[in-house]
């Protein structure tokens, strides 16, 4: 990866922490000062992101920002989660979606559920987008998507193996253009981060004794090595 896109992936984990630890804070004060240093720091983190490739109007994202604000509890900001699944058959061969929304291809990834756990989500997302049934092996990979570059918003992304158990490849109409089983060494292109997911990936359908992929503590956070 270019020096740039990791210097803007740094630039936009550095302004949505900011932004979260602003949010929070009016989700919990009552002080007018305090509010008012608060947008402050909103309107910092929103000129930093306006310096990113593609940025945004800053004043319309403070806007967005402060109209996402809660109170209490509810005002606690934290990332967004996914669940993904490493999907293998009997072939050794993985489960891809091609997605409506970016034309890339990745495996079967999908929102946390309110009401279901990580586990139950695997199965449900699979065989809404593929029409492929199967059964949660294990967690694999517990990684946060702006460090390793794949989303521009503060998410966790849970991923899970699994293994086919059953169905037919059936692509949903709203979500996936194209489903299909794919060798490692026959990936359709484009895939979105195939570098950074293939292998420990296909270990894991071969059966082999794989760890849980996460992002290791940095030192310091905020400056040390990606």
């Amino acid at each position: 990866m270019n020096r740039e896109s990791v210097d803007e992936r740094q630039l936009i984990r550095w302004a949505e922490a900011l932004s979260a630890t602003a949010r929070t804070g009016l989700g919990f004060t009552q002080s007018l000062y305090e509010r008012e240093r608060f947008e402050e720091v909103l309107a910092i983190a929103a000129d930093i992101r306006s310096h990113v490739s593609g940025g945004i109007d800053p004043e319309h994202q403070v806007d967005a920002w402060l109209d996402s604000v809660g109170e209490g509890v509810l005002g606690y900001v934290t990332p967004k989660v996914t669940v993904g699944a490493v999907v293998g058959n009997d072939a050794g061969e993985i489960l891809l979606v091609k997605r409506a929304d970016s034309g890339v291809w990745l495996f079967p990834t999908g929102w946390a559920d309110v009401g279901y756990s990580p586990a139950e989500v695997v199965i449900k997302e699979v065989a809404e987008e593929t029409g492929i049934h199967c059964e949660v092996i294990r967690p694999i990979a517990v990684v946060d998507g702006i460090r390793r570059g794949f989303t521009r918003i503060p998410l966790v992304s849970l991923v899970f193996h699994c293994r086919q158990t059953g169905g037919s490849l059936k692509p949903h109409p709203l979500e996936c253009t194209d489903v299909g089983f794919f060798a490692e060494h026959d990936l359709p292109e484009p895939v979105a981060g195939a570098d950074s997911w293939a292998e420990h990936a296909f270990r894991a359908i071969r059966g082999e004794d794989v760890v849980v992929d996460f992002d290791a503590p940095r030192s310091p956070p905020w400056r040390g090595e990606p």
